[in-house]
């Protein structure tokens, strides 16, 4: 047990220092990872409360880059698919939903780096559309980040924005997905011992992708973005074949 406990904390630390980072990314590289070592219906929750934890913490300090008129429809349309996702979708055509999703992540982010400005979108009003895909994939694999990516980079989010954006949406759907677990009855001991153990090495790894944030030239902000899509797509048909 005490084995699995450092596994699950080293799994979080690098997932929650990849979110810190670039404002996404901790549940597509925790998930599979940690499905190696423990149950998934385990895994989902702690990775949901680790999100909601992060997002906190990097919405505190970048409360006034989130643009609530942006973002609405994304979060009120991830409500709406949760709990579909969390109820009816959970297990179904997992290998389908993920070879499609790592298609559709390596085919946008080699677009956008090979043709940045061939195709955006100019208005919100297809966001709804990005929230609810969001919400199923998230009740169902908690993996509702690559819809919310892929819509922000078609809004031509500035870099400087992306990462405080993300968390405005991000915190609210993760309460959601976080209720969602406790009324299936996935917040087990299990659950809450990996979470307690964690919540260190998830604070000074949240805090280390803050500084290194910081750092990154916006200019290489949204390559790195893209690189990081193209990693998450690979991991995700590696866990699926």
């Amino acid at each position: 047990m005490t084995s699995i406990i450092v596994l699950v904390v080293l799994i979080l630390f690098l997932s929650s220092f990849i979110r810190s980072t670039f404002g996404f990314g901790d549940a597509l590289i925790a998930m599979p990872l940690l499905s190696l070592f423990i149950k998934v219906e385990t895994a989902a929750p702690v990775v949901a409360f680790m999100s909601s934890f992060i997002a906190v913490y990097i919405i505190i300090g970048n409360y006034k880059q989130i643009k609530i008129k942006a973002i609405w429809q994304l979060i009120l349309f991830s409500a709406i698919g949760i709990p579909i996702g969390l109820y009816y979708l959970e297990g179904a055509g997992e290998f389908v939903i993920k070879l499609v999703l790592a298609f559709v992540l390596i085919t946008f982010a080699l677009y956008k780096l090979y043709n940045p400005h061939l195709f955006s979108l100019n208005n919100d009003k297809t966001g709804w559309i990005a929230g609810l895909i969001a919400g199923l994939l998230g009740g169902a694999y908690n993996t509702n980040g690559p819809p919310i990516i892929i819509y922000g980079s078609m809004r031509n989010w500035k870099p400087e924005e992306f990462r405080a954006i993300l968390q405005g949406i991000f915190f609210p759907t993760n309460l959601f997905i976080v209720a969602g677990h406790g009324v299936a009855g996935n917040w087990t001991s299990d659950v809450i011992t990996y979470t307690l153990f964690a919540i260190p090495a998830v604070v000074i790894a949240t805090i280390l992708g803050g500084l290194l944030n910081k750092k990154i030239p916006s200019q290489r902000f949204s390559k790195y973005i893209y690189y990081l899509l193209i990693i998450i797509a690979i991991v995700m048909l590696a866990t699926a074949i």
